[in-house]
């Protein structure tokens, strides 16, 4: 497996990590969930810091490039990313979480603040 990272520095973007948890609401969860070859997609951010970005795994190296098949981020940040990074996966450990599912969590779909 592969794991490909993303990021933004926002501070030259009109697009907030606010206006950007409505991308994920109203668009990106569900489009990225059909890419194929990809397990996951966790997006993260530092909102005192302008921070914005993704961590991939992927099931394949040469399927890390459809990290942007579905994506509109560019258009809306108005940039490519700061930094791009694309690893191989050196091992994963599952601990014991209260969530039974990664598949819903997070500030953008429960609308709290971190």
């Amino acid at each position: 497996m592969y794991l490909s990272i993303v990021m933004w520095d926002l501070k030259k973007s009109e697009a907030t990590v606010e206006s950007l948890r409505e991308y994920l609401r109203d668009y990106a969860v569900d489009a990225y969930s059909t890419v194929e070859g990809m397990r996951l997609k966790a997006w993260f951010s530092d909102v005192d810091r302008q921070l914005w970005g993704a961590v991939y795994l992927w099931d394949r190296a040469d399927q890390m490039p459809g990290l942007y098949g579905v994506s509109r981020v560019v258009e809306l940040i108005g940039y490519p990313p700061t930094s791009v990074g694309g690893f191989a996966l050196e091992a994963i450990a599952e601990g014991k979480s209260a969530h039974e599912t990664l598949a819903g969590l997070g500030v953008a779909l429960e609308g709290g603040a971190p």
